[in-house]
């Protein structure tokens, strides 16, 4: 999902990084990594017996593609949250050729409806819509 950045600095390979050694791999402050944890479902530190945070790898780059979005391209929140999950779930032709040889059948993206993109961008808008919706309402249920 992230994208190769060349200003993007290398990220040592290790299975878990505490939330200081982020925030110097990310450029931000560690206040600041909280608040994107709260914003971004896609950043869900582990958090370990001494309930520190502990990022995977995956974490590290998607904080890096949130500060991308925010910092450099100048995203809202919003957006970056809206172009982080259509990144995430937008199915490419590849997926939907794995999905129809997986289904025997004729499952994938018909050509009728890509065409002019209206029904499919109408079918991704209603799927962020309610995947935000799932995930407000899942939080809720978890406080």
């Amino acid at each position: 999902m992230v994208q190769a950045d060349a200003t993007a600095p290398d990220i040592p390979d290790k299975t878990y990084f505490r939330i200081g050694e982020v925030s110097r791999l990310v450029g931000v402050d560690t206040h600041v990594l909280r608040y994107w944890e709260a914003e971004f479902a896609i950043i869900r530190p582990f958090r370990g017996k001494s309930k520190q945070r502990l990022y995977r790898r995956q974490d590290v780059e998607n904080l890096l593609r949130v500060r991308q979005l925010l910092h450099v391209e100048g995203y809202t929140i919003a957006g970056a949250r809206k172009a982080l999950l259509t990144a995430s779930r937008r199915p490419t032709q590849q997926d939907a050729s794995n999905m129809q040889a997986a289904a025997g059948g004729t499952v994938g993206l018909h050509p009728k409806h890509c065409a002019d993109g209206g029904r499919e961008d109408l079918i991704e808008d209603i799927r962020l819509e309610l995947t935000a919706l799932h995930q407000l309402l899942t939080r809720k249920k978890e406080s």
